[in-house]
């Protein structure tokens, strides 16, 4: 199955290595940093390529990369898949995954492996099974400030550099914590008119729990939710000749919040659901998701952007590029590391940016790069009702013609916004089953919306 498993460094440098069958050369490693390295100018290595017949499967998470090595004709998204597991032990067993955590959690990693592959065939991978076979204490370490992602968007609780191991505290008690995240990914379409052409919303409510004794959690969303693939029959009604339920028969309500599909855990217990929309669950140790979903209605989108592409009466080598950007959001609500991405012609030289209005621009930055000729509109925080504009002189090698409006984009949005749900989804409250007086747990429950594909045509 797998032959080899070993994490790379961004230098090279081989952190952890097990070799399971010794059918791989033991210059794989070099061959893998190489080949990624090197693999296309100007392209990114696959997380998947074969050289001299051995598959290479990596994934990227921290600054470092896990990667397994075979020679066997296995499934590629069974191997991502394991490898994105590991990931997430080694993240809860020793708060982070980074370079300096796992050199500082040798022991604990390997044996973590040694419960998680046998002779290259993958056992348990459930952070709650491998504690009975945990020996060693973990050291835990937070990642350095220019790896840790804004809101821990990559997957799971935000924020949260903890090991299920740990139970030190200043007063010899555990502390009982609990987080709870609903991160949603955005992809929308505009045409070249500005309008919305598709929209969808995968999301998903995250939960790590460091709660002692492992007591009962209930969960209650929203009151108005519908749920299209589970709520079908019982929307049918009895004048719509058995067709099912539709979002749009209820297109005119705003207040309902309307998924297309969930799919819950296996601790997930369904019986109240139905009828009070709650969810009953025993969280198991670690990180996991209680549910993910998708949806593509009522959805508002929280930016637009009008772009226009001119002459410069100055000059016929000259052309003006003009962008407003409005922020469609609550005005107590914030995007923060927020980047308008323009492709702009070959032709083009040199650019030179003006925003409006003039006060504005310690908030935010441009960069046009100009090799891959992209123009960058940077804002470090952006409050919602924000109405900003930015002009874009440019400089070109050939004279100013209609085709160049066509070369223009299209334009590209990347955006995190804390505290805000797109699809409206909400926990109504997080009820801990446990009656101790002198249990006192700590709840912390944060949204997250961030984009995934937002473009605009032009």
């Amino acid at each position: 199955m797998i032959s080899q498993f070993f994490i790379v460094s961004p230098r090279g440098d081989v952190i952890i290595r097990r070799d399971y069958l010794g059918n791989v050369p033991k210059t794989s490693t070099e061959t893998f940093f190489r080949t990624s390295k090197f693999f296309k100018p100007g392209d990114e290595a696959p997380p998947i390529f074969i050289v001299d017949g051995v598959s290479y499967l990596s994934v990227k998470d921290g600054g470092v990369q896990l990667v397994a090595t075979t020679r066997d004709n296995v499934s590629p998204s069974f191997v991502l898949e394991f490898l994105k597991r590991v990931a997430v032990i080694i993240k809860d067993y020793c708060g982070s995954l980074g370079e300096e955590a796992i050199r500082k959690n040798f022991p604990l990693i390997y044996e973590l492996l040694d419960e998680l592959l046998d002779y290259g065939l993958p056992q348990n991978t459930s952070t709650e099974a491998l504690k009975t076979f945990v020996l060693n204490e973990p050291t835990v370490v937070a990642p350095p400030l220019a790896l840790k992602p804004l809101f821990g968007l990559t997957k799971g609780p935000t924020g949260v550099f903890k090991s299920v191991l740990d139970t030190q505290r200043t007063d010899g008690r555990r502390r009982d914590e609990i987080y709870v995240d609903v991160v949603e990914r955005l992809s929308v379409t505009f045409s070249a008119a500005g309008h919305p052409v598709s929209s969808q919303v995968d999301g998903a409510i995250q939960v790590k729990s460091y709660l002692s004794g492992n007591p009962g959690l209930k969960v209650k969303l929203n009151d108005d939710l519908l749920i299209a693939r589970r709520d079908g029959s019982a929307y049918a009604g009895g004048g719509g000749g058995g067709r099912g339920f539709s979002a749009g028969d209820y297109a005119s309500d705003g207040g309902l919040v309307i998924l297309d599909d969930v799919n819950f855990h296996e601790c997930a217990n369904l019986d109240a659901f139905d009828v009070e929309r709650s969810i009953s669950l025993v969280p198991p140790d670690g990180e996991f998701a209680l549910a993910n979903y998708r949806t593509s209605h009522g959805l508002r989108p929280p930016f637009r952007l009008s772009i226009a592409t001119e002459s410069d009466a100055a000059s016929d080598h000259k052309a003006v590029v003009r962008l407003r950007l409005w922020a469609d959001i609550p005005p107590d609500k914030a995007a923060s590391g927020l980047e308008v991405e323009v492709p702009l012609p070959s032709c083009v030289s040199r650019v030179h940016c003006e925003v409006e209005p003039p006060g504005s621009a310690c908030l935010q930055g441009w960069e046009f790069n100009e090799k891959s000729h992209l123009l960058k509109w940077r804002f470090k925080k952006l409050p919602g009702g924000t109405d900003l504009s930015m002009r874009a002189r440019l400089t070109l090698s050939r004279p100013f013609g209609a085709s160049l409006r066509g070369e223009v984009g299209p334009v590209n949005l990347k955006f995190t916004i804390p505290m805000f749900s797109a699809s409206r989804l909400s926990l109504k409250y997080l009820q801990i089953m446990r009656t101790d007086k002198n249990f006192n747990p700590q709840r912390w429950v944060r949204y997250v919306t961030t984009s995934n594909s937002y473009t605009f045509r032009t």
